[in-house]
């Protein structure tokens, strides 16, 4: 039954889906006349439509900034994720990436597909990187230049031991996080926040992905690249891909749950960063990835289907939490919430099952003791009772908003 299917089972999806649906709509006739910013925004929403909704809630001078921020980084990691690019060739591109974004003419032809569209006219990115203010360019050229020599370090290393998985993911996440509260101080609208914080905001989010994503990484062709920690799949399997067929099943979701557990260990840093903001905006561009993570990382543990195909929160969901977070009171809530979830999947027979509720106490504990948890809950991942027939009526009406909306 696809979307209808989900709207039967989970009506309270319906506003905020319709309300997402036309900010989407608004996204893509607002782009910007100037070729260079036109080609930016565009290829924002063609490599991440979540990100250039998120975006939306900045004010523009500093949209434009973590715009170009996120298309220089993602370009940066085209170049890293191709793994049909020799290493001879890779490491020297990504060590003097930060200097080609000063490079009208630089473009380099890598990736597929939007990435490869991305790569291939990279000059558009340079032209608008070099019209923002001076201490934005700073900033991104400073993390640019940073993560480039750490992706270029791993690309000759393995992460064996979760020191080496937590450098790594410093270099491809943690430094994102740092760059943003970088631009967001630059704007003059945030005090500029300690880089612990901030590396675990992007730590967090990264290491979500890297769970998330493992069956599509494993599979990748012409060769699979995986950042779980050898420290970590070692003591489930004599090797990662094993993972993946059903008669290691058992060993398989163990090992995934040590690396949920392993995730968690930021979360209260992540709350502490979020709740130092000021800016309504900023705020809410930092919560609502923030809430995605937490909420995919309790879909995800103890769920063996994480090898098998894609686990991610259903689009009516990730509606909502766009949708309704607005202040500390709804990341409490959510945090809260989404980790009892996690809780109540904990089986007590796993390895870890110990160290994960310990860390999910610590998460209540921080929601709790901060004075702000909604009371009321959120109910994010359970459906409400509603009458079927009303239930029937009202997605009728709305397949028919959605109609006319997807025609115009």
């Amino acid at each position: 039954m696809g979307m209808l299917g989900a709207i039967m089972e989970h009506p309270e999806d319906l506003y905020p889906l319709v309300k997402l649906k036309m900010a989407a709509d608004r996204i893509k006739r607002q782009i910007p006349g100037e070729p260079h910013w036109a080609f930016s925004y565009a290829m924002l929403q063609k490599v991440s439509r979540s990100f250039a909704l998120v975006i939306q809630q900045l004010g523009l001078e500093l949209r434009n900034a973590v715009c170009i921020f996120y298309l220089v980084l993602r370009a940066l990691d085209t170049v890293e994720d191709d793994t049909s690019i020799p290493s001879d060739i890779k490491v020297p591109i990504l060590e003097s990436f930060h200097r080609h974004i000063y490079d009208c003419d630089w473009h380099f032809s890598c990736g597929t597909k939007d990435y490869k569209v991305l790569m291939d006219k990279f000059h558009y990115v340079s032209t608008a990187f070099l019209e923002l203010g001076p201490s934005y360019q700073v900033a991104i050229e400073d993390i640019t230049k940073r993560m480039g020599a750490g992706m270029a370090k791993f690309i000759c290393k393995e992460v064996e031991t979760v020191d080496d998985y937590d450098e790594y993911c410093h270099y491809v996440a943690g430094l994102v996080g740092l760059g943003l509260s970088k631009l967001f101080h630059a704007s003059g609208l945030e005090e500029l926040a300690p880089d612990s914080l901030s590396n675990s905001m992007g730590l967090f989010l990264q290491k979500t992905n890297i769970i998330r994503d493992y069956l599509e990484d494993i599979n990748e062709i012409p060769k699979s690249r995986m950042f779980w920690p050898w420290e970590i799949w070692s003591k489930y399997a004599s090797k990662l891909e094993d993972l993946k067929y059903e008669e290691n099943s058992t060993k398989a979701v163990q090992c995934l749950n040590d690396m949920v557990t392993n995730a968690l260990m930021h979360a209260e840093d992540c709350l502490h960063y979020m709740s130092a903001l000021k800016d309504l905006a900023i705020f809410r561009f930092c919560a609502i990835p923030q809430i995605m993570a937490i909420g995919t990382l309790a879909l995800c543990y103890n769920n063996v289907e994480v090898f098998r195909g894609v686990v991610k929160m259903r689009r009516g969901l990730t509606a909502r939490v766009i949708d309704q977070t607005r202040s500390m009171s709804d990341v409490y809530g959510a945090f809260f919430e989404f980790s009892s979830l996690l809780e109540s999947k904990i089986d007590d027979n796993d390895p870890n099952a110990s160290l994960t509720r310990h860390r999910v106490e610590a998460i209540h504990k921080a929601c709790i003791s901060s004075g702000f948890l909604n009371k009321r809950g959120r109910h994010m991942y359970e459906s409400k009772s509603y009458n079927s027939v009303l239930v029937l009526v009202v997605v009728v009406l709305v397949s028919v908003l959605f109609a006319i909306l997807y025609t115009k």
